[in-house]
């Protein structure tokens, strides 16, 4: 759990993993936001590439303080659904002081295994979570399975690969579960179709189809 610029959620931990997600993000929650000042407007157009229309039903995995759950409520309406759930008590709590329940509601849990029936969501938003999913595919699959055909998913990060592992004095490996040609299969395998992907330093954004019935 390094990745200060990491984003939010996580999925289905032993009780060791739990407890330093929990504990790395849980320490940062308070001061989260300020940290990174500037992300909103990358926030919202990530949310906007969903393409989501009113009345739809959205979940943001790992939503972290809140922060995508106003540009995605304000695209699926007052009749539409918005959830976001996250692992770090800490996290959630700053989207209740910040007011951001009002827009979606908010669930402490693991985004390995949803309270939500098969088929039932039209999309999910995913800031910063593929790279603390302790097991992808499966994860991936779990986001799947809540998901109904034809339905999408957006893997975000509000910087780019380059630079993250630059700010981070790090440098990109083969292994990176975000590149491209690690992300396309991965996905294949978890149901997903991958349709739009832009690494960029200002954003990343990976955009997938759900596959299937």
């Amino acid at each position: 759990m390094s990745d200060d610029h990491s984003g939010d959620g996580h999925g289905d931990h032993s009780t060791d993993d739990r407890t330093r997600v929990q504990e790395f993000f849980g320490s940062r929650a308070a001061g989260w936001d300020a940290k990174f000042p500037d992300d909103g407007p990358t926030y919202a157009a990530a949310a906007a590439a969903l393409g989501l229309r009113p009345g739809d039903r959205v979940l943001d995995a790992g939503c972290g303080t809140g922060r995508a759950l106003a540009p995605l409520r304000s695209a699926v309406g007052p009749t539409g659904a918005v959830l976001g759930i996250d692992l770090t008590p800490a996290m959630l709590d700053q989207a209740r002081e910040k007011g951001r329940e009002a827009r979606g509601a908010l669930l402490l849990g693991d985004v390995a295994r949803l309270p939500v029936r098969d088929a039932a969501l039209d999309a999910v938003f995913a800031a910063g979570l593929i790279a603390h999913l302790p097991e992808p595919a499966r994860d991936l699959r779990e986001l799947a399975r809540v998901v109904r055909p034809g339905g999408v998913l957006a893997l975000f990060h509000p910087i780019g690969r380059a630079a993250l592992a630059a700010r981070h004095g790090r440098e990109l490996g083969e292994d990176d579960l975000r590149a491209e040609p690690n992300l396309r299969p991965l996905l294949s395998r978890s149901g997903w179709l991958l349709t739009s992907y832009t690494d960029r330093d200002d954003r990343f954004l990976a955009l997938a189809e759900r596959v299937g019935g």
